[in-house]
């Protein structure tokens, strides 16, 4: 068998294997494999959002503290190999770098953590602000029940 007609064999089978496995999971009333209502629409409980944020808190908190422990030895490194050797300039231009990306990673963990708190208690409001919507219609009924009563 000649190298094109193996190949050919083989680009075949992988293609019939690939038709047999491509399949979409679907759920009643749409969508793909999420988490769905029937509806569609994508939920997120109020402990959902602050799992999220306290994950996000608990990484800035381990990253301020931990990821600065060889800023120290590394500047003092880089100092005292500057003056003979390029090397002492590549690692300073290192730890830079490393502070830049480690401020940028706090920032980034903190407003995550942030958010997440922010949206917890935005919805916490949204759903007292409801209630009490409805509440207020209830009383409302509760006055047309009594007038109609009167009547």
């Amino acid at each position: 068998m000649s190298f094109d007609e193996e190949w050919n064999r083989l680009v075949q089978a992988a293609a019939e294997r690939k038709a047999a496995q491509t399949r979409l999971n679907q759920l009643d009333g749409g969508g793909g494999g999420g988490v769905a209502t029937s509806s569609g629409e994508l939920e997120v409980s109020q402990k959902d959002l602050a799992a999220v944020g306290d994950a996000a808190f608990d990484l800035y908190e381990r990253l301020r503290k931990d990821g600065d422990h060889a800023r120290e030895s590394s500047t003092g490194a880089a100092a005292g190999l500057k003056g003979d050797f390029e090397i002492g300039g590549a690692l300073d231009h290192v730890a830079t770098r490393w502070q830049e990306q480690l401020r940028t990673l706090t920032d980034a963990c903190a407003h995550i953590s942030n958010h997440m708190e922010y949206s917890n208690k935005a919805h916490a409001d949204d759903e007292q602000h409801i209630s009490s919507l409805f509440n207020s219609v209830s009383t409302l009924d509760e006055g047309f029940d009594e007038r109609t009563r009167l009547q």
